[in-house]
């Protein structure tokens, strides 16, 4: 087509492009992934460092941590931990790393503190409105201090999608314990 002579000095009326009309997003723009249980939840795209997939091999236990944490792992010459996000929220099931690859949502506090959340499984990236979240209703204490709210995908099956705050996350008292 660009070969073609006719192509620099067609008219517009000639070949007159179609053009698509892209709606404006609404809302804030998140990631949306599951923990272990098929609980799901999001965190805002602002506070995502980038989202990682490492073998399990990749990741260093270390002896005498928290249970919460997996261990650590090497990102760019830096080294972070990795926690299961699931077990920290106070979730029941435990991630299964005995498979070829963990996904790692990597999240930052103001470019100083970093932390590797191995979740179950991504589902993507999606605009959600916060003007619909809804305070939580029915969530463990153990959860409860780190969620800004959650969005009703279907109350029948009671389906939420709930938006953690990776800042109560990763300032924590339990990283301690």
């Amino acid at each position: 087509m660009v070969g073609n002579p006719d192509f620099l000095t067609a008219s517009a009326g000639d070949h007159a492009p179609e053009f698509q009309e892209l709606e404006s997003p609404e809302g804030e723009l998140h990631l949306r992934f599951f923990v272990a249980s098929g609980s799901e939840f999001a965190l805002p795209a602002t506070g995502i460092r980038e989202v990682l997939s490492r073998s399990p091999d990749q990741i260093t236990p270390i002896p005498n941590a928290s249970p919460l944490l997996l261990g650590t792992l090497n990102w760019r010459g830096q080294v972070i931990w990795v926690a299961d996000l699931g077990q920290f929220l106070g979730d029941g099931a435990v991630l299964n790393t005995d498979r070829p690859e963990i996904p790692v949502i990597a999240v930052e506090d103001q470019d100083t503190t970093m932390l590797g959340l191995a979740v179950e499984r991504i589902y993507g990236m999606d605009w959600l409105d916060l003007d619909d979240l809804q305070m939580s209703a029915n969530v463990p204490d153990s959860m409860a201090a780190f969620l800004r709210g959650e969005w009703v995908i279907d109350e029948g099956t009671n389906q939420y999608l709930r938006l953690l705050d990776q800042v109560a996350i990763l300032r924590s008292a339990r990283w301690a314990a």
